[in-house]
């Protein structure tokens, strides 16, 4: 059983994704995906739930599909985390995670269209880790006690903004329609290693990224107990583990996304997405 969420933006209701494809309406569960879901063991009291009511109503084939999980207090992401992708933009895979935020208002559904602010907006598949209770100072070997579970996240990147304009990476990241979730949460037990799932994109067809996470520099588990050294990790947070090699960035020349193109990716076992590239070019003049 996966985590859906359903209806138009900001008025998204929860559902799941049942093992024979059908996707039912839980509101009559009385609670959201949020903080308070996870952190209250709310992914077994929903399993539990759902096998209690055998009749639940179906999600209208024609709803919009938002993202798995309600807006989380933060996105942390991690950058440089595949050796060919530090390659690929010229710099030396890190000793230590490099990591920066994403704003959460860039939180938007698997197959909404990504809006583009600027003229080299780029594409990454990443797997993403959604997390099931507080982890502060956690080991690596009490990780997986924290997380609910994965989904698949593409991290646009305006890099104009984000290697252009100075200061953070975080400017580059976090434009509306920017994190796209989904389809679905699959729980944690649900994937049997994280670390050794194939994942892919494709631009109009053409597959840019095909790698796996077999080939991090630094795991799923290392990663959660890492960042928790430094801040709060709160369930429903995300934590967002890098990309592959095949970025528009590493492209000679660099190839960034134009308005019409269709943008495709998935991770085994954690569904697809899909996106159309909508322009809204944004002035810089302060």
């Amino acid at each position: 059983m996966n985590l859906i969420r359903f209806g138009p933006p900001g008025s998204e209701n929860p559902g799941v994704a049942m093992p024979d494809g059908s996707r039912l309406d839980t509101r009559a569960f009385g609670q959201d995906y949020d903080e308070d879901f996870f952190s209250s063991g709310g992914m077994a009291r929903l399993a539990a739930w759902v096998e209690q009511h055998p009749n639940l109503p179906k999600v209208p084939d024609a709803a919009r599909m938002g993202p798995p999980i309600m807006r989380p207090s933060k996105i942390v992401c991690v950058g440089l985390n595949y050796a060919d992708h530090a390659r690929e933009s010229g710099l030396r895979p890190p000793d230590e995670p490099v990591l920066f935020f994403k704003a959460s208002s860039a939180v938007c559904g698997p197959y909404d269209d990504v809006v583009l602010p600027g003229e080299k907006t780029d594409w990454e598949v990443e797997l993403a880790v959604v997390i099931s209770q507080r982890a502060s100072r956690v080991t690596r070997q009490s990780a997986p006690n924290h997380i609910a579970g994965y989904l698949v996240h593409n991290d646009y990147s305006e890099r104009a903004f984000q290697i252009e304009r100075g200061g953070q990476w975080v400017k580059g990241k976090s434009a509306d329609t920017f994190a796209p979730l989904g389809p679905f949460l699959v729980p944690r037990d649900a994937v049997s290693n994280p670390n050794n799932l194939r994942l892919w994109l494709s631009v109009n067809g053409r597959i840019m990224q095909d790698g796996s996470t077999s080939n991090f520099i630094f795991g799923v588990h290392f990663i959660i107990s890492y960042i928790s050294q430094f801040m709060t990790l709160l369930p429903g947070d995300v934590v967002s583990t890098g990309t592959p090699a095949g970025v528009g960035l590493g492209l000679k020349p660099p190839r960034y996304l134009q308005p019409g193109d269709i943008v495709e990716l998935g991770i085994e076992g954690l569904g697809n997405q899909r996106q159309i590239a909508r322009a809204q070019y944004l002035s810089t003049t302060l």
